[in-house]
């Protein structure tokens, strides 16, 4: 073994707790804080996996083809994955190990020589791999079969692959799944529409991807399509009513491609995942991944489906170079949504949309504090797990200045530079500081007075932030005045109002109304037996809050356990701790646990311990 590679190795084992670029004696530079990989990358990974539901593993092989760039070393990130052997080339090759990081992994380091073209790694994952989730049949829909599904956002890839987990790391893959005959398997590539009764399903995915996009999903699934080059997967009790509300995504997918150019990816299929996705949708390529609850039964939760359409440009095929500059990912998917929303439902609509994000944006800098360097787009995550970035300030502060652009710039001329920008760096990655300069050379920002390093590295919300307007949020709001002062709120008039006017209106009521006021509205209104979860969400924190729990505490417990969507989770959790009630909460988590993915629970434990 060389001495450049034997070096490398003794610095992973004696920095335990520090990164490579940590120490500023070595040479060494990596580009990504939560990769440990270095010149050498992967360009394509073929794999060849078995689903054991028995055991919960996956077990086989990956083979990779790599360019060395003149390394003698190749190096993946692991968390997890049990390694047997590696060959590089064909021939059986010594590997290391690094020290252990709780949030890293572990770095496998594999000698290679500069004209190396292959590597393979045979393993086996652990039962408890995070990104893996394996369901009892009890834990789905049917409650016929067992089911799996990964979620590799941000850095759960290595928990399952060895893989250079970086966002700034691209590959294309194939692989063969073998799973029990009466399952089917699906992934972020081509996908069969029908079971093979062999049980063993072959993948291509032709445009290269990061590992963070790669997915998997085995189970008793069946296919739909929705359009010409869009349909559903989901489990047979839940295919109709699914493939009726994504009824529009053949025209969301017309409508995005009238933005912004061509759709890169060949088809857009959704898969619905049982309730304890901990996402609302994750945008694997040519698969989006989606939450049960946006199936409300009256289209109006769709918005999640534009959002994941829309990653197909901003996210998939621009991507954040690093989880620092996460918000590159979702701002300008969150406003291509609502681009998207306004051309089929109208600018109304979208403005419903846009306000309720607004009011979320506040509540979320008021919570974390308006000096919190987490209110930055461009975050420091040095050190932390990507997922602690992962909040609605990305989305949320990262769509209006998206929207302040489009406002000062005019939206034709803005359309034209974003759909240059898509165009130009097509398959490539972006970090703010490249982003800011390509928007010098092309847009008037000094001239405009837009503030955009004020908008990217300081903290809040910047004073020119857009004021989206509602006529149909004006006249929620005037009823609940008029409701509120009289006290009799089974005479408000509320036909025709959307799932958003009833949150909106939820949103008015203070933390401070009386309990009996409460049990009053809910009487009136019904909203505990609601089938929407934005409006569950909502009023259950309300009811919490405000003293009604104790009342509807069954229905609340029953929302928590079974729904694992970590954006409706963390909110009840935080109002019962506020309230004095940890000790309640503590008791549906510990039952509701066994039915959450590794994301949402290990966030909830850790808001629990404090």
């Amino acid at each position: 073994m060389n001495k450049s590679l034997c070096f490398l190795i003794f610095l992973f084992a004696a920095q335990a707790c520090k990164t490579v670029q940590d120490d500023k004696s070595t040479p060494m530079i990596r580009k990504d804080i939560h990769s440990y990989a270095e010149d050498a990358v992967i360009k394509q990974l073929i794999l060849d996996l078995e689903a054991d539901f028995e055991n919960r593993v996956l077990k086989g092989s990956g083979t990779y083809q790599i360019e060395t760039n003149g390394a003698d070393y190749i190096v993946l990130d692991l968390r997890g994955p049990e390694i047997f052997t590696v060959l590089v080339d064909g021939e059986k090759a010594d590997f290391k190990l690094g020290t252990e990081d709780p949030i890293l992994g572990q770095a496998l380091v594999i000698p290679v020589k500069p004209g190396s073209k292959t590597v393979s790694i045979f393993y086996q994952t652990r039962p408890d791999a995070d990104a893996l989730q394996w369901l009892s049949p009890q834990q789905t829909s049917g409650h016929q079969y067992p089911f799996l599904f990964s979620q590799g956002q941000a850095i759960l890839t290595r928990t399952w692959i060895p893989i250079q987990d970086s966002p700034g790391i691209r590959f294309t893959y194939q692989a063969t799944i073998r799973v029990p005959k009466e399952l089917m398997a699906v992934m972020s590539a081509r996908n069969v529409q029908v079971k093979n009764p062999d049980g063993i399903y072959r993948f291509t995915m032709l445009q290269p991807v990061p590992a963070y996009l790669m997915a998997l999903a085995v189970g008793d699934l069946a296919f739909k399509a929705t359009g010409a080059r869009s349909g559903v997967y989901a489990e047979p009790s839940v295919l109709e009513k699914a493939a009726w509300e994504f009824g529009d995504t053949e025209a969301m997918i017309a409508a995005a491609e009238q933005l912004y150019g061509p759709y890169a990816w060949e088809r857009y299929d959704l898969l619905v995942l049982p309730p304890s996705f901990p996402f609302g949708g994750m945008e694997n390529p040519r698969l989006t991944f989606a939450t049960p609850t946006v199936i409300a039964g009256d289209r109006s939760l769709v918005s999640l489906v534009a959002h994941e359409l829309a990653h197909s440009w901003s996210g998939n095929l621009v991507t954040n170079a690093d989880w620092n500059d996460f918000w590159i990912n979702e701002g300008f998917t969150t406003y291509f949504e609502r681009r998207i929303m306004e051309a089929l439902y109208g600018r109304e609509y979208s403005e419903m949309l846009a306000s309720l994000a607004l009011a979320e944006l506040h509540r979320l800098v008021l919570e974390i504090g308006p000096q919190s360097k987490d209110s930055h787009l461009h975050l420091d995550l040095k050190g932390r797990n990507p997922d602690d970035g992962m909040n609605s300030i990305a989305y949320e502060k990262g769509y209006f200045f998206i929207r302040l652009l489009e406002e000062k710039i005019g939206r034709s001329r803005f359309d034209e530079f974003l759909k240059k920008y898509f165009s130009e760096h097509a398959f490539q990655t972006m970090n703010s500081e490249r982003l800011l300069e390509y928007m010098k050379r092309h847009l008037p920002l000094d001239s405009l007075q837009i503030n955009a390093e004020e908008w990217i590295y300081h903290p809040g919300i910047p004073a020119n932030c857009p004021a989206p307007v509602s006529d149909r949020f004006d006249k929620v709001e005037q009823a609940y005045r008029q409701m509120a002062a009289s006290q009799h709120w089974d005479t408000l008039l509320t036909s025709g109002w959307s799932s958003h006017e009833w949150v909106h209106f939820i949103a008015q009521v203070p933390d401070t109304v009386h309990p009996a006021q409460l049990k009053k509205m809910d009487q009136a209104y019904r909203f505990s037996e609601s089938g929407n979860g934005e409006i569950l969400d909502i009023w259950f924190e309300k009811a919490i809050r405000g003293g009604y729990s104790p009342e509807i505490l069954e229905r609340i417990e029953d929302f928590l356990v079974h729904i694992g969507r970590r954006k409706y989770l963390m909110p009840l959790y935080k109002a019962f701790k506020a309230t004095g009630q940890i000790e309640t909460a503590r008791r549906i988590f510990n039952r509701a646990r066994p039915n959450y993915h590794s994301v949402s629970a290990n966030s909830v434990e850790q808001l629990l311990k404090e």
